[in-house]
């Protein structure tokens, strides 16, 4: 009988235990696309810090289960292209999820999901839309330079 408590109580132990891993798998994927932001909030106060720097505003819509929305994000992050839109851009990533979040948002800046992502639109410091990606541009961020992503930003930043 002794041995079957201890038995039980181990098993509970165990179950216990291991109950935070299952909860932690349920948890949103971490990343760089927030999938608990509201994005107009977010796109709101990036136009308001816009205005007040002097710059553009770069909505990137994005997931964190895209590889190349990864590596844009990677290759924003350092270099060259990290210090050319941030000279230039507010920067707000707002999470598409498996094309089921924010897609109201995108269709409203007048941005396809269709082609792929990452996709991006370029705002003016006053809210208005220069610019967006519609062809999936930036869709093999993976395998484009620097250069290259700067060029498709560029052209679309031009008001």
């Amino acid at each position: 009988m002794k041995r079957r408590t201890t038995t039980f109580l181990m098993a509970a132990v165990w179950a216990l235990v291991a109950l935070p891993a299952v909860h932690a798998a349920e948890t949103p994927n971490e990343g760089p696309y927030n999938e608990q932001a509201d994005a107009r909030v977010d796109i709101n106060e990036a136009i308001a810090k816009a205005a007040a720097d002097r710059k553009q505003v770069l909505v990137i819509y994005g997931a964190n289960w895209c590889k190349d929305c990864l590596a844009l994000n990677r290759g924003m992050g350092h270099g060259s292209l990290s210090h050319e839109v941030n000279k230039r851009f507010v920067v707000v990533k707002v999470n598409v999820g498996r094309f089921d979040r924010n897609v109201d948002v995108a269709n409203q800046m007048g941005v396809t999901l269709k082609k792929g992502i990452p996709t991006v639109a370029v705002l003016s410091p006053e809210g208005q839309v220069l610019g967006a990606t519609l062809g999936g541009e930036l869709a093999d961020a993976r395998n484009m330079g620097e250069d290259a992503v700067m060029q498709v930003l560029a052209k679309l930043g031009k008001s």
